[in-house]
């Protein structure tokens, strides 16, 4: 662990870029830990750690075992809103699984790195968006959203009695997000209402038990950008936290949409932090500020999420996702030493992203390069927002080609005959130049890299197809390798920043 820095309110926000929603937070001692929703990606419930609430460093994934984790689910099911606590000398973490059979699952672990234990089942607990918070009795109470709360034994997973509504917001469609504090003299309930997109918005009541009844917030929303110009949207999905000093900050969830009318987000729901003030009992939200000098993102290796990764250790680094599973047959770094080698299930020449290892988009602007072996089958790189929207270059032995993935059209963009062989394959990320009104977000470009190191490229393709605008769900982009025949390996995979937010 780093060294005790001094919580700033100077923040250049996002504070965790890319496809990281549904912000938990909680502290111990000088540490803090952040858990996101990770959807149909395995492993799920990425883990991060920082001292400063600033620089964050992403030091696990909480679910990164097929028995914790079963995803038969399409894209944007899967592991909904985490809440992470700490209580009685261990981390607790509940969560949504949207899958058949699955439901409101608890985990437990000593270190929040993992490893996590197997999952404790919740019957009791209906709906998603489960929080936990003990009284002074010890009583364990689980809120969900609707907001509706439960008392819970979290050892055995049982609950005792009928569920109870506490209070529907202010009338604002989709109360969830809930999240329940004891500060000072009163029990806190802290929301989300008005939908996760642009009507999102933050609301909070208050009572003297964890039951209530509680008293909404004569200011409430506390936080939402709605009907506003403010470069970040749909804010929402938050939660609090205590620094040492006794101050406050709130994390929460907001997207940044760029291009003309209506604006499209192609990175997903980010992580922001904002500063929290109390005044007459009731917290007081200040501004996301975006125009700072951004902190230095955490690039290295071991941060888990580096520029360049040669694939040289015997298991991938905490940043790479694969969908749904990540079986040791299909995805090795043990086959061929210093490359990661990925096996296709089959010929799934419209479905790329079937055999997958990838990383967030994290940047509104960033190249990639990765360096691929295909003689022994077919597959590339992939930018990938769901199943039915997706964009890839493809290399099989002495051609490459260009695929776009729209709805239910698939076509091939451009191709290229290339010495066979490996071949170092590119896509490039970059605003789109703002022409006029309906401009998308940006530009996607794919190309190889020629042996001066110059960069060609084949095709560009408008981004707005992969957003969430365009092709709905709860997710972001992520970038990545697939294997669509055969067997193909990778040497490399670098992922360099074009722009610092």
């Amino acid at each position: 662990m780093s060294d005790t820095r001094s919580v700033s309110d100077n923040v250049s926000n996002p504070v965790i870029p890319g496809f990281h929603p549904d912000p938990s937070i909680c502290r111990v001692g000088d540490d803090y830990y952040v858990v996101c929703s990770s959807f149909e990606y395995f492993p799920g419930v990425p883990v991060f750690h920082s001292r400063d609430l600033v620089h964050w460093t992403q030091i696990g994934n909480a679910l990164d075992r097929p028995s914790q984790l079963r995803l038969d689910t399409p894209s944007s099911g899967g592991i909904y809103a985490p809440t992470l606590r700490h209580h009685d000398g261990r981390f607790w973490l509940i969560v949504t699984n949207v899958a058949p059979g699955e439901g409101n699952l608890l985990f437990t672990a000593t270190d929040p790195a993992g490893p996590w234990s197997e999952p404790i089942r919740l019957p009791g607990v209906p709906g998603i968006d489960p929080d936990l918070t003990w009284d002074e009795d010890g009583t364990c109470w689980c809120t969900v959203a609707g907001v509706s709360q439960v008392r819970l034994d979290p050892y055995t997973g049982e609950t005792s009695g009928e569920p109870r509504k506490l209070w529907s917001g202010t009338g604002g469609m989709a109360p969830e997000a809930p999240h329940l504090y004891r500060i000072g003299d009163y029990w806190y309930l802290l929301i989300a209402e008005g939908g996760t997109e642009r009507g999102h918005g933050v609301s909070i009541a208050r009572g003297r038990t964890p039951s209530g009844p509680f008293e909404p917030c004569p200011a409430n929303p506390i936080l939402t950008h709605r009907s506003t110009d403010h470069p970040v949207q749909n804010t929402g999905h938050a939660d609090l936290v205590e620094a040492p000093d006794g101050s406050w900050r709130m994390v929460l969830l907001g997207v940044r949409p760029r291009g003309g009318t209506p604006g499209w987000h192609v990175l997903g729901r980010e992580t922001f932090l904002a500063p929290v003030e109390w005044v007459d009992g009731w917290p007081v939200v200040g501004a996301l500020t975006t125009d700072m000098p951004a902190p230095a993102w955490p690039l290295h290796p071991h941060s888990g999420s580096p520029v360049r990764d040669d694939f040289d250790q015997a298991e991938l680094r905490p940043c790479w996702v694969s969908l749904r599973d990540r079986p040791a047959r299909l995805c090795t770094t043990k086959e061929r030493s210093g490359w990661l080698t990925l096996h296709a299930a089959g010929d799934s020449l419209d479905e790329p992203d079937a055999v997958l290892v990838a990383r967030r988009q994290q940047h509104l602007s960033c190249g990639v390069r990765t360096l691929i072996d295909p003689a022994e089958g077919r597959g590339g790189l992939a930018v990938r927002l769901d199943e039915r929207h997706h964009y890839e270059i493809e290399a099989a032995a002495g051609e490459v080609k260009v695929f776009a993935r729209i709805g239910p059209l698939r076509t091939e963009v451009a191709s290229r005959p290339v010495p066979a062989g490996p071949v170092v394959l590119g896509a490039e990320i970059a605003p789109h130049p703002p022409e006029d009104s309906r401009t998308g977000p940006d530009l996607v470009s794919f190309g190889v890299e020629e042996p001066d190191g110059t960069f060609t490229a084949l095709g560009t393709l408008d981004g707005r197809y992969l957003s969430t605008e365009v092709a709905g769900g709860f997710t972001g982009r992520v970038i990545g390798m697939y294997a669509s025949a055969g067997t193909v390996h990778f040497d490399w995979f670098d992922y360099e920043p074009r722009s610092v937010r």
